[in-house]
């Protein structure tokens, strides 16, 4: 008995350390995976050793060719290209670029397009001028302006380097451009070149504008409205605070192989955020924002609408069914950090600017437009919970006085702010306080998009919290490429109505629909009541 019990137990011992016994295999695959994990050399095969090895200098060489490759060997000093900037009822503003002096004087003509001519149209060319000097001091760039357009109208402007394309004048206030029944513009924000990263790909490649040519047929765009970080100083490594650092950005950006394909026929049209001067820039006119200036005067500011102050950096135009007002973030901020976000001695646009806007939200809209878009690079809404000193959540005293200036507006205006920066899409609602003095109708909405062709995070930043009266109406955080089409609805009835449609890597995955209050005086309550 004595006997059997002693062997029973000794071999439950040797079962015990039979089981903790770790087979060769799994010893040598842990210390594999340590190998190419940390990068470190195997003290026990060299084969491993080798493949660490390997693949830590492929890793190196990858970083080697996205910082440096594009900077070095593709300065893009011979860029020559001509773009399309404002286009008004009248008038249509142009851009162009030309290094080469052997191309010089420069000839500009323009007809109407042959494809819109009938039997009461002209289509002979016509002079706008002739260019004999273009120098470093403007990076070789010029712009220039078509006057005496008739509305509605398409048209064909070519140059004697080759450069040409095609634009449509805006039609009357109120009004949509002929056999169209509304007015349809793109928003979005954020470019930066090879990203996502693909070593077999062009060094200026850029994947976000592939999708968007791939809508652009079906979209009949009048314009872009690009929201800012339209190059990337400081990404991923900045390489100098000089005008020609900031100038070589742009001209990557413009002598991309992807660029034509989104520019031929639409107009871009530009508002300045910090990747363009600094990360989070809130220095005013400091260094480096001079040098920054330099290129975004030269290839934005020069073809943009008309200023509202003589050299001011904020815009507004109307634009048939809609009008719009672009405000300058940046240039006039008190910095960010120094006072508390709700302190009334900090402001965002500065006293001038602000009191454009205020003045641009009271002002009536000509009959048959009902909209007022405010284009900002950075988010309205709080909802977004990183880096939200850097956006109106730091500003939130002024950013009151807006909001009650949108809620303000004459009856049968709405009210839709357009804006980017935070690499993910948010749709937000503003409606007045409840018990105030304005009507629900009054509510205003937010549609942030971006990036157009950049990373996106990964973590959730945006949240929806209860007692701040700004509600989610769509989260989506996740794609690299992402671009809203808004579509200012025509017609003569009491309502506006606007669509707003976002694309994500190329694919439609979300629209809504807002119409604006009625247009009619009366008590808050009766407006509300005929809301619908």
């Amino acid at each position: 008995m004595d006997k059997a019990s002693d062997i029973l137990t000794s071999g439950e011992v040797r079962n015990r350390k039979s089981t903790n016994v770790v087979p060769p295999h799994s010893i040598s695959n842990s210390r594999a995976l340590w190998t190419l994990i940390s990068g470190l050399p195997s003290p026990v095969s060299l084969a491993w050793t080798i493949a660490t090895v390997t693949i830590n200098g492929l890793l190196c060489l990858f970083a080697l060719d996205l910082v440096y490759r594009a900077p070095l060997m593709y300065p893009s000093q011979e860029l020559s290209f001509a773009r399309v900037g404002y286009v008004s009822e009248h008038s249509a503003k142009l851009l162009l670029r030309e290094p080469d002096s052997r191309q010089l004087p420069i000839f500009v003509s323009y007809r109407s397009a042959p494809e819109a001519a009938g039997s009461a149209v002209d289509e002979s060319w016509k002079s706008v001028g002739r260019f004999y000097w273009l120098s470093n001091e403007t990076d070789f760039t010029h712009a220039l302006t078509i006057d005496g357009l008739q509305p509605s109208s398409r048209y064909q402007f070519a140059m004697s380097n080759k450069q040409s394309g095609y634009f449509t004048t805006a039609p009357s206030p109120g009004t949509t451009v002929l056999g169209r029944d509304k007015l349809t513009f793109l928003t979005s924000s954020c470019i930066m070149p090879r990203y996502p990263y693909n070593p077999l790909s062009h060094p200026l490649s850029i994947p976000g504008f592939k999708h968007l040519s791939k809508w652009l047929p079906s979209l009949t765009a009048s314009f872009m409205l690009f929201l800012g970080d339209f190059i990337y100083i400081d990404v991923p490594r900045r390489m100098g605070y000089d005008p020609e650092t900031y100038r070589r950005e742009y001209r990557q950006v413009y002598s991309s192989p992807d660029w034509p394909s989104v520019s031929e026929s639409l107009p871009w049209l530009h508002v300045i955020d910090d990747h363009e001067i600094a990360n989070d820039w809130d220095g005013n006119t400091t260094d480096p924002y001079p040098a920054a200036a330099d290129p975004w005067n030269l290839y934005h500011n020069s073809v943009n609408p008309p200023p509202v102050h003589p050299n001011s950096s904020y815009f507004s135009f109307t634009h048939g069914p809609a009008s719009f007002f672009l405000l300058d973030t940046r240039r006039y901020r008190t910095p960010s950090l120094h006072l508390p976000a709700d302190s009334p001695e900090k402001s965002m646009l500065g006293p001038t600017q602000l009191s454009a806007l205020l003045s641009y939200l009271s002002r009536p809209e000509p009959q048959g437009s009902k909209w007022k878009f405010i284009i900002s690079s950075i988010p309205f809404t709080r909802n977004w919970r990183f880096g939200s000193s850097d956006s109106w959540a730091g500003y939130l005293h002024e950013r009151q006085q807006i909001l009650e200036a949108m809620w303000s507006t004459p009856p049968g205006t709405g009210v839709v702010i357009l804006s980017g920066d935070r690499h993910e899409f948010a749709a937000t609602a503003f409606p007045p306080p409840e018990g105030s003095r304005w009507p629900v109708s009054a509510t205003v909405h937010e549609f942030s998009t971006s990036p157009l062709s950049q990373f996106y995070l990964p973590a959730r930043t945006y949240e929806e919290r209860e007692g701040e009266g700004e509600v989610c109406v769509k989260y989506l955080p996740d794609g690299n490429s992402k671009f809203g089409a808004v579509e200012v609805m025509g017609g003569k009835g009491e309502q506006g109505a606007v669509r707003f449609r976002l694309f994500v890597d190329g694919e439609e995955v979300w629209d809504y629909v807002l119409t604006t209050g009625p247009a009619v005086v009366g008590g808050m309550k009766g407006r509300d009541a005929l809301w619908g």
